[in-house]
């Protein structure tokens, strides 16, 4: 068998990971990195004298395989007996406690790399364990239960994420009762062994052939789901960047309370966000990435389709005043679990954690910040919690905008505001509800809103300079000023803080008249938004097109986004202008209806009050290609 080909086999995994590992990295990250290296060291010779062998070791995970489930398990109680001596020689705050996960299962091995199912679970059961504990899957509990002389707790049932049926799982308890036990049955074991007579040997040698056969019936040759899939590089739909890259899915609301869905997918947002102020590494953004909420998904094939090498997923349950938050990310390239966290917080310490996980990101993908960076990482707008959560909501009802929903966000910000006087980011939201009135308030003066929001997002920027959104919000006020140079002043400002903000700087070149440097960005942006583009994107991209005389490209982006959105009413609009300026008039006519269709009362005169070029010539080329193409 060549290097290239895949070994698929059954081997006892273990997985092991430091609880609560980001916030010893914050507070001492140079006495942290000592202490885990230390701690690793342990590790490796233990499992090597267990015969065991080390297969990954990423960040503050270990990844070791077994040929024997009781190699496995006797050596993982030696670790955590080892440690906590360990760590009592420490200082409080520089301990550091492994959890551990064990299971028996398949495994496919490539070029020295070893992935599968039978690794995942290790790395998911690891999550049920505590600081300092050991959690085993029920096939290996049924392995050694009558065997080592260990006490057990059943925890259950446990649903594993991408693994079709829940797993047992089963907790050592470990005391001191139980550790002198391993060490007993070293003492003892071995000398036992030796005064087996030959033949007994055998018949025990024959009963573990049968039992290892009726294990590899059930793992290898009875009916099972999916075989595991590789996905090397060299097989993603999109060119992977050239710095890490990573797609967070929505993490799943485990609460009781369907309403708190806001706030999961609130959580979601706000990694995404800390992730995309970084600039050493390329995130997906949001639009995206939501497409697969609610769904079952192959991490390797999410990877695929995004065109990244990691995926994060997670669940987050609120229960009262507390919080359960779970995160995995995974290299979606050959399934590795790079880390696997649970988070037992109070809802008050929700800030801490989400930068506790981002933190874990950046520690995985070996990425160093810059204080400054730092600082612009840390910065979120907000620190009441009360405020926080209307913000969140705010933002939720922000997805479908439409004037009662502009005026309810409007409510939710302006109540956040009376709670947090300072926060910059509810004055960034009340900013941007003010620009939608602008668009879809008529009856209040155009010039009334715009001046009101440049004021309000001049305050937040005030009160938070690197808060992005703001900058890009005031951008987009400038531009309905007819202000563009200073608009584009802003875009640039907001894309600086944050990539999420390309679109923004895209849109505002765009009206500067600046459509090839528009063209260059916003493509920037669609590869951070390969599935679920913002429609401004598209919308912007096809007008930039059309302006330049790129006509075939402009008919592409506007198609693209009327397949999605048909009722879009700028989309419309601007495949009627491409139409009508390609000499294809039949179409351009049959679109003309269509933008009659949803506003009846759409007029040109109308039109030309509200578009907003720095150059006329172009808002004149518009009005007259929609007035051939029948419209008035």
């Amino acid at each position: 068998m060549s290097a290239q080909e895949l070994k698929r086999k059954l081997a006892t995994i273990l997985s092991g990971d430091v609880k609560g590992y980001s916030r010893l990295l914050a507070k001492d990250q140079e006495g942290t990195i000592r202490t885990l290296n230390a701690h690793k060291e342990v590790m490796a010779n233990l499992i090597q004298q267990c015969q065991g062998k080390v297969i990954d070791a990423p960040g503050d995970n270990v990844h070791a395989e077994f040929s024997s489930v009781m190699d496995a398990v006797q050596c993982a109680v030696e670790i955590q007996k080892e440690l906590k001596n360990r760590n009592d020689e420490l200082p409080e705050p520089r301990r550091m406690e492994f959890r551990i996960g064990i299971n028996l299962g398949e495994v496919s091995e490539k070029e020295g790399k070893v992935f599968g199912d039978g690794l995942n679970v290790a790395a998911r059961i690891q999550l049920l364990a505590d600081a300092g504990g050991i959690c085993l899957s029920g096939i290996v509990y049924e392995q050694i239960k009558d065997k080592l002389e260990f006490r057990y707790e059943y925890l259950g049932k446990q649903i594993v994420k991408n693994i079709a049926e829940p797993v047992r799982v089963y907790q050592i308890l470990l005391d001191a009762q139980a550790a002198s036990l391993v060490s007993r049955w070293k003492r003892t074991g071995l000398n036992y062994w030796k005064r087996v007579h030959p033949a007994i040997k055998i018949i025990l040698a024959v009963a573990a052939l049968i039992n290892a056969a009726n294990i590899y019936w059930q793992l290898y040759t009875k009916p099972s789901h999916t075989p595991v899939e590789v996905t090397s590089k060299e097989m993603m739909a999109l060119q992977l960047p050239d710095k890490p890259s990573i797609a967070v899915l929505p993490f799943t609301n485990m609460s009781k309370d369907p309403k708190q869905e806001f706030f999961s997918d609130g959580l979601t947002e706000e990694i995404i966000n800390g992730l995309s102020k970084i600039p050493q590494i390329f995130v997906i953004a949001r639009n995206s990435t939501f497409l697969y909420k609610g769904k079952t998904v192959d991490i390797k094939q999410v990877g695929r389709e995004m065109g990244v090498q990691y995926v994060m997923e997670g669940s987050v349950r609120r229960e009262g005043n507390r919080l359960r938050i779970t995160a995995q990310l995974i290299d979606a390239t050959t399934g590795r679990h790079i880390f696997s966290e649970r988070y037992d917080r109070a809802l008050k310490d929700i800030f801490a954690t989400q930068d506790e996980i981002t933190i874990k990101v950046l520690t995985a993908l070996q990425v160093a910040l810059t204080e400054g960076e730092y600082a612009r990482f840390k910065a979120r707008g907000v620190s009441n919690v009360e405020a926080y959560f209307k913000l969140l909501e705010a933002w939720d009802v922000f997805q479908q905008i439409n004037k009662e929903n502009n005026a309810r966000v409007r409510k939710l910000a302006e109540e956040a505001v009376s709670l947090e006087p300072g926060s910059s980011r509810a004055y960034a939201i009340i900013a941007m509800t003010h620009f939608w009135d602008y668009w879809l308030d008529p009856a209040k003066p155009p010039d009334e809103s715009v001046a009101q929001g440049i004021e309000i997002a001049q305050k937040s920027i005030t009160l938070d300079k690197n808060n992005s959104y703001a900058h890009g919000v005031l951008a987009m006020l400038y531009v309905n000023k007819g202000e563009y140079d200073r608009a584009v002043e802003e875009a640039e400002v907001a894309a600086s803080l944050d990539n999420g903000a390309l679109t923004n700087l895209g849109s505002t070149l765009m009206h500067a008249c600046r459509f090839t440097e528009a063209i260059t960005v916003l493509e920037k942006a669609l590869r951070l938004n390969p599935l679920r583009p913002h429609s401004s994107c598209l919308m912007n991209l096809a007008i930039s097109h059309s302006m330049i005389g790129q006509y075939d490209q402009a008919v592409q982006y506007n198609k693209r986004l009327l397949q999605s959105q048909p009722d879009h009413f700028i989309g419309n609009l601007s495949l009627t202008v491409t139409y009508s300026k390609m000499g294809r008039m039949e179409d351009a006519r049959k679109q003309a209806a269509e933008v009659l269709r949803i506003n009846p009362k759409f007029s040109l005169e109308r039109l030309t009050k509200v578009m907003r070029y720095k150059n006329p010539v172009y808002t004149e080329h518009w009005i007259k290609a929609l007035r051939d193409a029948g419209l008035t």
